[in-house]
């Protein structure tokens, strides 16, 4: 088997992503979703090499008690909640245990939405390509929410996409989605930040930064697809 190279850093892996996302560049129907915070710098690059509207899907992994680091769940705006199997009851979790992380992660995505997007309204999703970023997947419990929250909006097709993620996950989210894209998946997968030279935390500052850029990049090309839509009328 090949060896799985390293990607230098986040931006660098969603340049070679969108490479894998070809089939969606200039499409008025698709848009990219974010999973904050380190997907966002990802999901930035493919966005951007596009042509695509990017904007932010937030949903929280729900961490064991006592080993947050230890994903037992997602949990997503809207209500979604995704639980591994076996919880609660495995390694002695109880319900009260996960009612309790469910609320504390639903006031972080309160408090991140807030902080990330103000005023501005959120995506309208339903009959569109639905493109979720991740910078990559462990468990994949945090995607099963993105894409059970994409579909509940009407997504007319959720592609999930990521630089590195393990085959089992990979294996287990295919059913779900539409599309799985993925450039490395290698068998010894311990953690995301082993597949990345550069893999500091991504500040909520610079999630902030990369949404203003995008959405002014969006603003500035609406004109031009709108100029473009009537003059294609016009000749019909």
């Amino acid at each position: 088997m090949a060896e799985v190279r390293r990607f230098i850093n986040r931006a660098q892996a969603g340049k070679l992503l969108a490479k894998a996302l070809d089939a969606y560049a200039h499409q008025p129907q698709a848009i990219v979703l974010a999973l904050p915070r380190g997907g966002v710098p990802v999901a930035f690059a493919v966005a951007m090499t596009l042509e695509l509207e990017l904007d932010i899907l937030l949903v929280r992994k729900l961490g064991l008690p006592g080993q947050p680091e230890y994903a037992i769940g997602a949990v997503g705006s809207g209500g979604v909640l995704i639980l591994q199997a076996g919880v609660p009851g495995l390694m002695g979790v109880t319900k009260e245990q996960v009612d309790a992380v469910q609320a504390r992660e639903l006031l972080e995505i309160e408090r991140r939405t807030l902080l990330y997007r103000g005023t501005r309204p959120q995506p309208l999703l339903a009959g569109r390509d639905v493109l979720i970023v991740d910078d990559g997947i462990a468990t994949g419990s945090t995607m099963q929410a993105a894409i059970e929250v994409a579909r509940r909006h009407g997504a007319r097709r959720v592609v999930v996409a990521a630089p590195v993620a393990p085959p089992d996950t990979l294996a287990a989210l295919a059913p779900l989605a539409d599309e799985v894209t993925c450039l490395a998946a290698p068998p010894y997968f311990r953690a995301v930040s082993q597949w990345y030279e550069t893999f500091d935390q991504t500040s909520d500052e610079e999630v902030q930064e990369l949404l203003t850029m995008a959405w002014r990049a969006e603003a500035d090309r609406r004109p031009h697809t709108s100029l473009r839509q009537a003059n294609r009328e016009d000749t019909t």
